[in-house]
């Protein structure tokens, strides 16, 4: 699993994926701060995270769109389903290498937090809770596109399936406004991304949230190993 780390890692930086992401990410993100705390002369970055969770959910394509799908097409899946390691190793694998990629993007928040600290007392329990929502948030988006990816050899396509379906996620809490009937209601407020993930930018990490992300991206992870192993024997 330690080779596929380090091979998905060095790809993205043997290609242009890996700077334009981070590039997109340090720049808007540094805008955010710049417009919304710094010009009004304030340190609650907590603007920031909001604003930048849109962006990572149009930018975390661009880290799983490639990662099934190139060897897909350039014909080097037999190859990798056929190496001695375990289905599990090769989806962890690119899926570790995506997630440290994605937390050496938003970890520039946390930098932002110091350098505010620094002037002035920042709430470290909201900064830390938005920042592990953001994460935990971005892991499930990862699971997401990893899927997507092993479902296709189009790149593009995998990128634009894997937004529609994370769109999806946060458009469920409409669902009850159009279908205002209460077993429909609970349901959707036991699956809401959004409802789990509002308590934590608030500094409340609670066990069933955790919980509820981990769960849901062990789920697409599953499904990935699924689609890998379908491969393996077709």
């Amino acid at each position: 699993m330690k080779a596929i780390i380090k091979r998905e890692l060095a790809s993205y930086f043997t290609s242009p994926i890996g700077y334009i992401y981070l590039a997109v990410i340090y720049f808007l993100s540094g805008y955010f701060l710049f417009t919304i705390v710094l010009i009004n002369n304030s340190n609650d970055i907590r603007a920031v995270f909001q604003s930048m969770l849109t962006i990572v959910m149009f930018c975390a394509p661009l880290l799983t769109m490639r990662l099934m799908s190139e060897d897909k097409r350039r014909k080097t899946d037999q190859t990798l389903l056929t190496a001695p390691v375990s289905l599990t190793g090769i989806v962890f694998g690119k899926f570790f290498a995506a997630a440290l990629m994605y937390l050496a993007s938003i970890s520039v928040l946390l930098v932002f937090a110091l350098v505010l600290h620094s002037f002035s007392p920042v709430n470290w329990a909201v900064i830390i809770g938005n920042f592990a929502g953001l994460l935990l948030l971005g892991l499930v988006f990862i699971a997401i596109g990893l899927f997507v990816s092993s479902l296709t050899e189009n790149q593009a396509i995998a990128a634009i399936g894997s937004f529609v379906v994370m769109l999806g996620l946060f458009m469920l809490d409409a669902i009850p406004t159009l279908i205002p009937n209460p077993v429909v209601t609970a349901l959707i407020r036991e699956i809401s991304v959004l409802r789990r993930y509002t308590p934590i930018t608030q500094g409340i990490l609670g066990i069933a949230d955790l919980v509820f992300f981990i769960s849901v991206s062990g789920i697409f992870l599953f499904l990935t190993a699924r689609v890998l192993e379908k491969r393996r024997w077709s």
